[in-house]
């Protein structure tokens, strides 16, 4: 039988491995999928000598060209007249080397000890932070997450042969927000070294993955990291990790919209350096998700992604990093975004529902997608944009369907968390609306590790969760101390 996963060869090893590349070829109406292995590039192209850069700009300036720009060493985050910012590359510069080029560098990348390429944020340096010297990264070699051949889940559940998952919570610590705090903390590394700019620490607020990342980061480059977090909203395997990485949190009486805008007032009267999504340079990072799972179909676009969202900036990001792949000519087009939201915190999935015609937030319900429990999401004109130009969509799940989806999940062989759970959900419904076609290949993005969840999992797998039947719950069977009795539970099992 074929490999059932394509993984990006690990950034962990002491020493260079051989990494092959897998092709996978591309099958329709039911064929096995054939992976063969070829060798792998042995010395990567030269280096180009052109001189990268980037700059803020507003994000209106995609649509609406505009003269404003900031230097990546300002501390700003919002344009002149309030608005979301964006990181533009010189387009130019990069455009001076073709598709074919950026495909074989970034090939070459795969699998080295070669600071800080072995990163799967950093093996796309040019792309990402071009102007930043190689000793002011923070890195943990994050990226290079597995793309899991979701071969079970996709034939029994959705009728599906070409189903993956890319399971972007396999990383420092446990999710996708790995991807865009390095890039944020080196940055912030740099100005604290190399500038006069007072940069105390870095502060955020939190449902809990983007706490736990900004703590550890910061924690390696040796800078004081402060947190706020929701009160008795987010898992303790989640408060744990800023703790344990000697953050200063603080546990305030509201929710994560409460708690951004206290950061936010924070962040303009004391020098410390706003790390949530408003601030644009971790799209950067988390763009490369994108750029990586094309590297693992070597180089094929995948008709369907579909994202979690809860802030929205993730959803952007993978619009980002594949609409630069098509824009440079590593890729001829980009697939159809999916956005999923748990229905009690669903203020895109309303806005999507009414046409686009106005946006209004919602106060988010409490849900096991603790994540993105959020009703007033800051990069609601990023998600916009990113689904208007993949001709993307909207999905909602309720409680029931998504902590349902994850132990459907779960008993194929995966371990995910309820977020991936309302990705699968819309899956699910999509296909059951046809809308996703049974040959077409989807990649379901998986943004936390399960094991950040298992209190969740215990609840379902009891049955303890009021209202919900719990369809797929697995409780154990309690037997008594006797060979009889444990042979009649077999047989019952065994039947």
């Amino acid at each position: 039988m074929a490999s059932s996963q394509i993984s990006l060869s690990s950034s962990f090893l002491l020493h260079k491995l051989p990494s092959p590349s897998l092709h996978r070829h591309r099958h329709r109406y039911g064929q096995a999928i054939a992976c063969t292995a070829t060798p792998s590039i042995t010395s990567q192209p030269p280096l180009p000598t052109t001189n990268f850069s980037a700059k803020y700009v507003p994000f209106t300036s995609i649509s609406t060209p505009t003269t404003e720009s900031y230097s990546l060493n300002d501390v700003v985050y919002r344009s002149r007249d309030g608005g979301l910012l964006d990181v533009q590359h010189d387009m130019s510069a990069l455009k001076q080397f073709d598709g074919h080029y950026w495909r074989t560098l970034f090939d070459s990348r795969v699998g080295t000890t070669k600071w800080p390429y072995g990163s799967g944020v950093w093996s796309k340096k040019e792309w990402v932070l071009p102007q930043i010297h190689d000793d002011d990264i923070v890195s943990a070699f994050e990226g290079n997450s597995n793309l899991f051949w979701a071969e079970r889940f996709g034939k029994k559940f959705v009728k599906m042969n070409d189903l993956w998952v890319k399971h972007c919570g396999i990383s420092h610590t446990g999710s996708f927000k790995d991807l865009g705090m390095t890039v944020l903390v080196s940055q912030v590394n740099k100005l604290r070294k190399r500038t006069t700019i007072p940069i105390i620490g870095v502060g955020c607020a939190s449902t809990g993955d983007t706490s736990a990342a900004l703590s550890a980061y910061c924690a390696a480059a040796n800078i004081p990291s402060i947190v706020f977090l929701p009160a008795n909203k987010i898992s303790m395997a989640q408060l744990v990790q800023p703790i344990a990485n000697n953050a200063f949190v603080l546990s305030i009486d509201t929710d994560f919209d409460g708690c951004m805008k206290l950061i936010r007032q924070v962040t303009t009267e004391l020098p410390i350096y706003l790390a949530n999504s408003l601030n644009s340079l971790r799209i950067e990072g988390q763009k490369t998700a994108a750029i990586e799972i094309l590297q693992q179909f070597d180089w094929e676009v995948p008709d369907w992604v579909i994202v979690p969202g809860g802030n929205l900036g993730n959803i952007y990001a993978f619009y980002k990093g594949f609409k630069m792949c098509h824009e440079l000519g590593l890729v001829d087009r980009i697939p159809r975004l999916v956005c999923a939201q748990a229905r009690n915190a669903n203020p895109l999935f309303q806005y999507y529902s009414s046409g686009w015609k106005e946006f209004e937030p919602v106060k988010a319900k409490t849900t096991f997608a603790s994540a993105i429990q959020i009703g007033d999401p800051v990069s609601i004109d990023r998600a916009v944009c990113a689904l208007k130009e993949s001709n993307g969509i909207v999905e909602e799940a309720s409680e029931e369907e998504l902590m349902d989806a994850m132990a459907m999940a779960d008993s194929t062989g995966m371990f995910v968390c309820p977020h991936t759970g309302v990705a699968l959900s819309a899956l699910i419904k999509l296909r059951g609306k046809g809308v996703i076609g049974a040959t077409e290949r989807a990649v379901v993005v998986s943004t936390a590790h399960g094991l950040k969840f298992s209190q969740a999992k215990i609840d379902y797998h009891s049955m303890g969760i009021e209202g919900m039947e719990c369809s797929y719950g697995n409780s154990p069977v309690t037997v008594k101390d006797d060979f009889g009795a444990v042979m009649d539970e077999l047989q019952k099992f065994l039947s």
